[in-house]
């Protein structure tokens, strides 16, 4: 039995939960993305959290040392399979929580300071499992309208001048790191500020937000309006000498600037 067939026979015992509307895969299964490290993400839409104890009980069907009922981001259980050793991460996500988001972003056009539309994303490219009552199948329309122009200017806006233009940037966090050799604080500002770069380049080209894996590799391919010397110049802020990694910063924002 493959790892779909074993999805399959999984969907059918999870939909018999109480307070499931929807079953939907995501994640890189569903973009053909996936390779030998990918998981299967399930998400389980809920107008409340079934109970744990039949949540267990599904699992343990299926691999012999689940772990049920993590909260470290969204509550899900996680698991490998018995059979194929395929890894299970399971999420349960409340129906209005989606709709909320949806319609902050995608209808009302408001952006955040990076990932913005990566929830939009996430329901535009889900593959359905279980739709109880074609709740998911209407969702799923609403994220498949043409990119709104203003949501684009709202992210490019918002981003774009915390990367450097206004005051305590990321530019400037990271500078004042630097200066520290604070290399934890290093770090976490050079993502912050990759976080709003990629907003701003997907919200350019009108394209979702993936998520934060394989970044470059995607926007090269999906994306037709990129800055001079993109991918060196992210691969080099992520991962290269700290004295020029400011350096780089810039001509990243001077580079962006131009085709914004």
């Amino acid at each position: 039995m493959n790892n779909f067939d074993i999805l399959d026979k999984m969907t059918e015992d999870y939909k018999k939960l109480e307070y499931v509307s929807a079953i939907v895969l995501g994640g890189s299964s569903t973009v053909n993305n996936d390779d030998n490290k990918s998981d299967f993400d399930i998400y389980i839409y809920c107008t409340k959290e079934p109970p744990v104890s039949k949540r267990r009980d599904i699992a343990y069907k299926y691999s012999d040392a689940p772990e049920i009922d993590n909260h470290y981001f969204e509550t899900g259980d996680v698991y490998r399979l018995r059979a194929t050793g395929k890894p299970i991460d399971i999420m349960y996500r409340s129906l209005e929580s989606i709709e909320r988001n949806i319609e902050w972003v995608w209808e009302n056009h408001n952006a955040c300071l990076g990932y913005t539309t990566c929830f939009i994303d996430n329901v535009n490219k889900s593959k359905i499992l279980y739709d109880k009552n074609g709740w998911f199948g209407q969702l799923q329309k609403r994220t498949r309208t043409p990119y709104p122009q203003k949501l684009a200017d709202n992210i490019i806006k918002k981003n774009f001048s915390y990367l450097k233009d206004v005051m305590f940037s990321y530019y400037d966090q990271l500078e004042s790191a630097i200066i520290r050799h604070d290399f934890v604080s290093i770090n976490h500002r050079t993502a912050a500020f990759l976080a709003s770069y990629f907003d701003i380049i997907f919200a350019k080209n009108k394209i979702l937000h993936p998520g934060e894996k394989k970044l470059v590799e995607f926007a090269l391919e999906n994306c037709s309006t990129l800055p001079e010397n993109f991918e060196n110049d992210v691969k080099f802020l992520a991962i290269g000498a700290i004295d020029l990694k400011l350096n780089t910063a810039e001509n990243m924002v001077e580079n962006l600037r131009i085709i914004l």
